[in-house]
């Protein structure tokens, strides 16, 4: 506590931080808040998870008032990010009963009309705010602080000119904050334009590289999913995120694997902002280990306790591959990247190792069962992320049956790019049954066996 006390915080806030029994500030909040207490423009390179939500925000509670209009607005890039950034100032402001209002989209306006009328802080995303500036709905000429949080994401996603837009509408005497994970082109073009001498505060990465171990398997296309659903049952972890590159390779991976006995749960860009608030109330209750994502959720979430990353698809911005593997070995916490390269991800994943600093080591396929997989009959005929058109048969019939093993020898731990040998494969193995712990991914109750589908349906993945 002492640690706190000597940043200069309000009691109020003090007060909470003994409650929730944080022992030391973490590296951003030691370093921002006392620049942001005495309200200096500040430009922060920080990671989500990082606690620079109390960073920005302990100067802005310690100045809002209640009734006195819209003193605070903070930016944010997505609608998860706005929600958890409200939820920690309502935190900390709790002995202060400041009125705090979440503002995006894909919910309804009227209920945004009446708490803008006596709103203290306000939590939004560009585009809604621009809506609600559009219907003088909202009122900024009593800003005080504008906070610009995941600046580098939201610019990314081209909210640039709207961002400028609402700089525009707030007095030009205020405190900036910016805090992004990289200092960008644009980020470079805010500062210079919209900040008075910012000071600029540098923290290490919140992820520990020597406690992030990443590794590679090469898999043909139509075995991808398969070894995915074998790595989840084998690997011993906490929870894992699997990251796709498109909606509806989202879906498909979350719909078969829970066909395959593991709790998997979907959250991408197409869903409605009650089922996006709902799957992540369930991820975070734990009931659920694995969270199969688009890049929506790559950033701006705050999941506590993601042991493992899986990229089932490479992304096709390099950039991207450092933020996915973030989630993970966070804190002080051990963590794994596993990264499935089949064909088509070749070109990506060289992105990735030519244009970021890591070091991705290639594992040996391990022996692992085809799994059968049913494809949704209004998704049938179509192609699904670059691979096989649903229901479209393999070379010559197969029988339901035993399943097949797939094994694929190495020459070796070599670099990427590495050509293999390919080994014998075996038929007709059973599945490992025994009655030891429950490995990652297992759900409570289910055989992991395969479940058996409609042969008129069913295609191999």
């Amino acid at each position: 506590m002492q640690a706190f006390e000597h940043l200069g915080l309000s009691p109020h806030i003090l007060k909470v931080i003994e409650e929730q029994k944080f022992e030391m500030p973490t590296e951003i909040q030691e370093k921002a808040i006392p620049y942001a207490l005495k309200g200096k423009d500040i430009i922060a390179s920080s990671a989500t998870g990082s606690g620079k939500t109390l960073a920005f925000g302990a100067g802005i509670i310690a100045n809002a008032e209640t009734g006195k209009g819209i003193q605070a607005l903070i930016l944010t890039p997505t609608r998860e990010l706005a929600e958890q950034n409200a939820m920690n100032l309502k935190l900390f402001s709790k002995y202060k009963r400041l009125n705090i209002l979440t503002v995006y989209g894909g919910v309804g306006m009227e209920p945004q009309y009446r708490g803008l009328k006596s709103a203290s802080i306000v939590v939004g995303t560009p585009g809604r705010i621009l809506d609600h500036i559009g219907r003088n709905s909202i009122n900024l000429r009593n800003v005080r602080t504008l906070v610009l949080d995941e600046a580098d994401r939201m610019f990314d996603m081209g909210f640039i000119r709207d961002v400028e837009r609402i700089i525009s509408q707030c007095p030009k005497e205020r405190q900036t904050l910016l805090f992004s994970a990289t200092i960008s082109s644009e980020v470079v073009h805010v500062s210079r334009n919209y900040m008075k001498e910012p000071v600029r505060i540098s923290v290490d990465t919140y992820v520990d590289p020597a406690k992030l171990k990443q590794v590679y398997y090469q898999v043909p296309d139509n075995m991808k999913f398969s070894l995915l659903v074998h790595l989840l049952k084998n690997e011993r972890a906490g929870m894992a995120m699997v990251f796709c590159n498109t909606q509806k390779t989202t879906d498909f991976v979350s719909n078969n694997l829970h066909k395959q006995g593991i709790e998997a749960l979907a959250i991408h860009g197409a869903f409605t902002q009650a089922k996006r608030t709902s799957t992540m109330e369930k991820f975070h209750s734990q009931k659920f280990d694995v969270l199969v994502c688009t890049d929506v959720a790559s950033r701006g979430l705050d999941i506590k306790g993601v042991t493992h990353v899986y990229n089932y698809d490479i992304p096709k911005e390099s950039n991207q591959y450092i933020h996915r593997i973030g989630r993970t070995a966070r804190a002080g916490e051990e963590g794994k990247a596993i990264n499935l390269l089949s064909d088509r991800d070749h070109d990506n994943f060289s992105r990735v190792l030519r244009d970021n600093d890591v070091k991705v080591k290639k594992e040996e396929l391990p022996h692992f069962e085809k799994v059968m997989i049913k494809w949704r009959d209004e998704e049938r005929g179509g192609r699904f992320g670059g691979q096989r058109s649903f229901g479209q048969r393999s070379q010559g019939p197969r029988k339901f049956g035993g399943a097949r093993r797939f094994g694929q020898r190495s020459e070796g731990q070599g670099s990427y790019g590495q050509r293999r040998d390919n080994g014998p494969r075996q038929s007709n193995a059973s599945r490992n049954s025994g009655n030891g712990p429950r490995t990652f991914g297992q759900s409570k109750g289910h055989s992991r066996a395969n479940p058996a589908f409609e042969k008129s349906k069913d295609a191999y993945y």
